[in-house]
């Protein structure tokens, strides 16, 4: 009896240490940002549940305190068996939850709006408005197996598996995938948004204090899921600008063969710089058309638009099976690019 106590009592106190260390080591980030559209997002959901609670709360007092007045040994509870029906109650019961639907609701039409990761920003946070020459930084997001690519065309640099920007600047994040889907996320920035392969995403976002904060990815993808880790740099002007020099100091150039090994699966990769970024690359990568004479989906689609196999006949080219071979594809972007130049010459 005495060991089964024992037992008990140290099941109780390694239940509450663990709580008591969770709870240190969570610094609840969903709830408490560091940027502003992930800040809006945690007040959304602080909001729906206490309008939740509205009626959670009454109802957990209530259960508990009819089962503490109509209990066996109270002999002074009022019984009517023959009760059935009360207007007054019955309108509690469907009007208050009716109400919290439908504010619910509204808040979850206005917010999906207001925070609809392609709409740019129009505030720094709850306090600045966002100024009307303020320029978004570009981010140009390559999701791989299993690390993370990171364009600046702005600096014209690029970056593995470590992310940077200014505090307070708008970022213009644009995301795709080399193989298969995936999920940006950094919890003190924004929320997660998709990459797929050969689609391009955007979300805008803004970190409001300096720190390293965490990065991830948010959607299984395969054996490294677990390492696509990165850490993202909130810095101030002065320091990302020393942080993109270092990048351009120490780096290498990234060409389409260096991409073309680095785009090989891997795991937990250590960060890379890369000093210069060959132009059109990440277009390249978007529309899947790295490899050397390999046509590029957009291309292929504007293509496919004006007719496929009989447009590219009636340009004159003799295609027989595939218009996506190596063999003819500069030949059917040159004549489509020329033909969409006749085409604005005329209409000018």
């Amino acid at each position: 009896m005495f060991k089964i106590k024992a037992l008990k009592r140290c099941s109780a106190l390694a239940t509450i240490a663990m709580a008591a260390a969770l709870s240190g080591c969570s610094k609840a980030v969903v709830l408490n940002p560091a940027g502003d559209i992930a800040a809006q997002q945690g007040q959304m959901v602080i909001t729906a549940t206490l309008l939740m609670l509205i009626i959670i709360v009454p109802v957990i007092f209530l259960t508990l305190f009819f089962a503490w007045k109509y209990r066996q040994s109270n002999t002074e509870a009022e019984y009517e068996p023959d009760w059935h029906h009360s207007t007054s109650l019955e309108l509690v019961i469907w009007t208050v939850p009716l109400l919290i639907i439908i504010a619910l609701g509204a808040l979850t039409w206005i917010g999906t709006h207001k925070l609809d990761p392609y709409r740019p920003l129009d505030r720094i946070d709850a306090q600045r408005a966002l100024p009307a020459d303020v320029k978004p930084m570009e981010v140009q997001v390559v999701a791989m197996d299993w690390k993370w690519l990171f364009f600046y065309p702005e600096q014209g640099i690029a970056t593995v598996n470590e992310l940077a920007a200014p505090v307070d600047r708008p970022i213009l994040f644009k995301l795709t995938s080399t193989s298969t889907m995936n999920a940006f996320y950094v919890p003190d920035l924004a929320g997660m948004i998709y990459a797929m392969p050969g689609m391009q995403t955007e979300l805008n976002a803004v970190i409001n204090r300096p720190g390293v904060f965490k990065g991830m990815s948010s959607h299984y993808s395969g054996a490294g899921f677990s390492g696509m880790t990165f850490k993202f740099h909130g810095l101030s002007n002065e320091d990302f600008a020393q942080w993109v020099n270092k990048a351009k100091t120490e780096g290498k150039a990234l060409d389409r063969a260096t991409y073309q090994n680095l785009v090989k699966p891997s795991e937990r990769d250590p960060v890379q710089r890369f000093a210069s970024v060959e132009a059109g690359l990440y277009d390249k990568v978007l529309n899947r058309c790295v490899e050397d004479g390999k046509m590029c989906m957009h291309h292929m689609m504007a293509i496919d638009a004006r007719g496929g196999q009989t447009y590219v006949k009636a340009m004159g080219l003799s295609m027989p099976q595939d218009v996506c071979t190596v063999q003819n594809a500069n030949q059917v972007i040159a004549a489509l690019e020329t033909r969409n130049a006749n085409r604005a010459v005329i209409q000018q």
